[in-house]
C-alpha cells in the first residue's frame, strides 16, 4: 500500500479526527499534524480543543495523558506498543517504598511515566515545567523519578534535596549515552554552532551546553540567539520542526540520538490507523480520576508561575 501524507491528511478531514503529534516524530507525520509539540503543549491543547476525536503520534504514556485529561474524547494511535523503557522503569511499588521510607516528603514524577504511577505522586511534571513544579513546593527535600539526568538538573536549578527514585536505573536511552565526544567533534566541525541540549542529558554533555531546555524551550531560543547554526542534543526528529520556525538559520541532528518508539509510527500505519479505529486509548475511570489530580496540580502550578512570569515582564 503507497500512502502519501495527503491520503492520509484527507482521509483524517473525512473522518473529523484531529491529529496531534509529538516533536520526535518522522519529518512527514509532522507534516500532516494539526498541532506539533512537546507532552505539555500537547497536553493544554488537547484539552482546549472542541474536536472529540484524536490521533496521536508519539508514545503510549503521553496517548494515556491525553485520555486521563479528556476522557470524553476517543483517542486513537497507530501502534499499540510504542512505548517509553524510562517510562516502565519507575513502578508503583517503587513509589510506595520511597514514600514509606521518607513519609511526608512529596513525590514529583515526570510525564514520561506510567498513568498508574501518576496516580500514587502528588504531582506531575515535564522537562520544561519541572523546575517551576519542585520550587513551588513547600519542600526542601522532594522526591522526584523516574528521569536521574533530570533529577540532576532541577536540583541544580533549585537547591533542594533531589531524590532519585528508581535510581541510576531511571534515565532515557536516547538522552543518557549521547557521548561529549561526539558533542565535542561536532563542536569542532561546526566551531560557529551553538549547542542547545534537553535537560535528560548527563550532567558532562549538559556542561557543553549554550542553553539547556525542553523542545519547546530550545523553539524559543533560537529567536533570541546572535547564531545561525545551532547542534541539538535531542531526539533527531527536533530540527525537522526548528527549520520550519526558522527557515533562515541551520539545525543540526546527533545522528546517535534516535527513539526507535518514536520512530515505530510511520504513513502507513497511521492510514490504516484512521482506516480501521481499532487501536484506542483506554484506561480505567478510577484510575483516570487518581491520575488526574496530578497532572491537574502540575497545570495549577504551571500557570500560576506563567501569570506570575508575565506581570514580572509587564511591570518591568
Amino acid at each position: 500500500m503507497y500512502v502519501t501524507p495527503e491520503k492520509i491528511r484527507k482521509l483524517a478531514d473525512e473522518k473529523g479526527y484531529i491529529i496531534v503529534a509529538h516533536n520526535y516524530q518522522i519529518p512527514e507525520l509532522q507534516q500532516i499534524a494539526d498541532y506539533l509539540g512537546d507532552s505539555l503543549q500537547l497536553a493544554r491543547i488537547v484539552t482546549r480543543i472542541d474536536a472529540k476525536k484524536i490521533l496521536f503520534l508519539g508514545v503510549d504514556f503521553m496517548a494515556e495523558v491525553m485520555k486521563v485529561l479528556n476522557p470524553e474524547k476517543k483517542i486513537i494511535v497507530p501502534v499499540r506498543y510504542s512505548t517509553c523503557p524510562m517510562a516502565n522503569s519507575l513502578t508503583v511499588e517503587d513509589v510506595l517504598k520511597y514514600k514509606e521510607i521518607y513519609k511526608g516528603v512529596p513525590v514529583v514524577v515526570y510525564v514520561n511515566s506510567r498513568t498508574e504511577v501518576k496516580a500514587v505522586a502528588d504531582v506531575v511534571c515535564t522537562s520544561a515545567n519541572a523546575v517551576d513544579v519542585v520550587k513551588a513546593l513547600d519542600s526542601d527535600t522532594i522526591l522526584f523519578g523516574p528521569d536521574k539526568n533530570l533529577t540532576s538538573y532541577v536540583a541544580e536549578k533549585t537547591g533542594k534535596n533531589i531524590i532519585p527514585i528508581p535510581g541510576e536505573t531511571g534515565y532515557c536511552y536516547v538522552h543518557n549515552y549521547v557521548k561529549d565526544s561526539e558533542i565535542k567533534k561536532m563542536m569542532s566541525k561546526y566551531p560557529n554552532a551553538e549547542v542547545m541540549v534537553h535537560p535528560e542529558v548527563p550532567k558532562n554533555i549538559r556542561n557543553l551546553a549554550h542553553f539547556i531546555g525542553s523542545t519547546s524551550q530550545m523553539e524559543k531560543y533560537p529567536a533570541s540567539s546572535k547564531a545561525n547554526e545551532f547542534i541539538v542534543v535531542t531526539e533527531v526528529g527536533m530540527p525537522a520542526k526548528l527549520e520550519k520556525l526558522y527557515p533562515d538559520k541551520v539545525f543540526i541532528p546527533v545522528p546517535s540520538m534516535v527513539c526507535y518508539n518514536m520512530k515505530k509510527n510511520n504513513l502507513r500505519n497511521t492510514y490504516l490507523a484512521l482506516l480501521e479505529e481499532k487501536i484506542e486509548v483506554t484506561l480505567d475511570s478510577e484510575l483516570i480520576a487518581k491520575a488526574r489530580k496530578a497532572i491537574e496540580r502540575m497545570l495549577e502550578i504551571t500557570e500560576g508561575a506563567e501569570r506570575s512570569e508575565r506581570k514580572v515582564v509587564k511591570s518591568a
